[in-house]
């Protein structure tokens, strides 16, 4: 199988900086499933052509691979189209030879990385479980001009008809790190199969290279079904993460910087962070969830912490927990092995993994939450995974009178869908303990006033 990358972009070597791959050299890498070599047709200044041919060792693959979970199928026979059609085998090779491309990075010419330029992609032979009118709809709406041409079942035997293999021509000025996630993403969808175990790194997968696309795309529901192989649980927490995304939340750091606007002479992030960590140590806490952990500011004190031997941060966004990571990873946050971990998740979908936990946090979370999904909120974590602590924090609406530079009757920052006044806070607090068995305790935070109470709310569900 093989598929070639063309541009007209002058100079259209260029597109041996982006792939990271010189023009004038025959690259071979070895893969567990064969070996993918990477060429060039033509590399003027006027056009260039790279070529990725992948040569697969089909019976030595079939033979490494008994079949353990009773799967049949074409994959698991010897004689199969796996080495002649574009697969998830081509997208894995896409993603561990041309890595750096795929991500975006060009080390020479950063700047070349983010540069629309005109490519076209040619694959000679790619499944469509669907026809050429799924392959459409796929690649349409993201706007690709389309040459399609449809293969026969057997060339001697026109009568036969014709397969569900095409030749695909696709067409776009776009960035090359776009083109490459969607052929990343889409080719295993076509052939609605992967020759591996789909497990939860898929979603994160997922979630990442579909990043700016997928949740906007008319056929999102089939490509997340198709792409991991719908797995229910799978398909409920990518589609939890593409949900998010879509409403366009800010990164952390962004959600900070804003907020620090109106926040800055009383320093409520940090103030935040503190207390609740305090909460969790006076409580007993020695396992504990940060769940909307964003960029790992409150994770970083509850590293500090030894009382806590296990803590897991969770997000929906990839990128915060990316940033996260790094953060975590220069403080020597990973030192204790396993103590640590990182989970893409949604605070309003079930997530197995977080049960059993002694504390929960919801550090500035609710808020960006649409009044109409707390529910969904309410009852995973007090009904579902049921912590014995539970701390909670969001702004008191009441107090942004004081906030200079924002204006009367706005909200303290741009993606928050509501503010609770103390009494709203108050009584939806009141109604979860009784609902589901918590005593709640309920504080203000920051410099108060007389009349108008804390600038923010804190509340401790504990469980009776």
């Amino acid at each position: 199988m093989f598929l070639t990358i063309s541009t007209s972009h002058s100079p259209a070597t260029d597109l041996g900086y982006l792939l990271h791959k010189k023009p004038g050299r025959l690259q071979s890498f070895s893969l567990n499933f064969g070996q993918l070599h990477v060429f060039y047709t033509e590399a003027s200044e006027e056009k260039c052509t790279a070529v990725l041919l992948l040569d697969m060792d089909a019976v030595g693959w079939t033979r490494s691979r008994p079949d353990k979970r009773g799967e049949a199928g074409l994959l698991y026979q010897y004689v199969n189209d796996r080495p002649y059609v574009a697969s998830s085998f081509l997208s894995v090779a896409i993603s561990q030879v041309l890595g750096s491309a795929l991500n975006g990075r060009c080390k020479d010419r950063p700047e070349l990385a983010e540069t629309p330029i005109p490519l076209t992609v040619s694959i000679p032979v790619l499944p469509s479980r669907g026809g050429e009118g799924f392959l459409r709809k796929l690649f349409e709406p993201l706007g690709y001009q389309l040459e399609l041409r449809r293969h026969p079942l057997d060339q001697n035997f026109t009568e036969w008809g014709e397969s569900r293999y095409f030749f695909l021509k696709l067409s776009k000025t776009v960035v090359l790190h776009e083109l490459l996630s969607h052929l990343y993403v889409l080719i295993p969808v076509l052939d609605a199969d992967k020759h591996y175990w789909i497990g939860e790194e898929e979603v994160a997968k997922l979630l990442k290279h579909g990043e700016g696309w997928l949740e906007t795309h008319p056929e999102k529901a089939a490509i997340v079904d198709r792409y991991l192989k719908y797995r229910g649980n799978l398909v409920q927490a990518a589609h939890a993460g593409l949900l998010v995304a879509s409403e366009e939340l800010p990164a952390d750091s962004d959600r900070v910087e804003i907020e620090d606007e109106v926040e800055t002479k009383i320093r409520l992030h940090d103030l935040r962070q503190n207390r609740v960590c305090e909460v969790l140590v006076a409580e007993g806490c020695r396992s504990v969830v940060d769940l909307g952990c964003g960029e790992g500011k409150l994770l970083t004190r509850l590293c500090q912490e030894k009382q806590f031997e296990k803590i897991i941060g969770v997000d929906v966004s990839t990128r915060s927990l990316e940033i996260a990571d790094q953060k975590l990873r220069r403080r020597g946050a990973y030192d204790e092995p396993d103590r640590l971990k990182l989970l893409q998740g949604s605070a309003v979908y079930r997530d197995d993994r977080l049960a059993g936990f002694d504390g929960l946090s919801l550090v500035e979370v609710v808020e960006h939450l649409d009044l109409n999904r707390l529910p969904a909120l309410e009852k995973n974590i007090f009904a579902i995974l049921k912590p014995r602590v539970v701390v909670l924090t969001t702004p008191n609406r009441e107090y942004n009178v004081k906030f200079e530079g924002l204006k009367e009757g706005k909200l303290r920052h741009r993606d928050h869908r509501f503010e609770w006044t103390r009494s709203e806070f108050q009584n939806w607090a009141t109604a979860i303990g009784q609902k589901y068995g918590y005593a709640v305790q309920i504080e203000m935070l920051g410099e108060l006033d007389a009349e108008l109470g804390g600038p923010s709310q804190l509340g401790v569900f504990i469980r009776s």
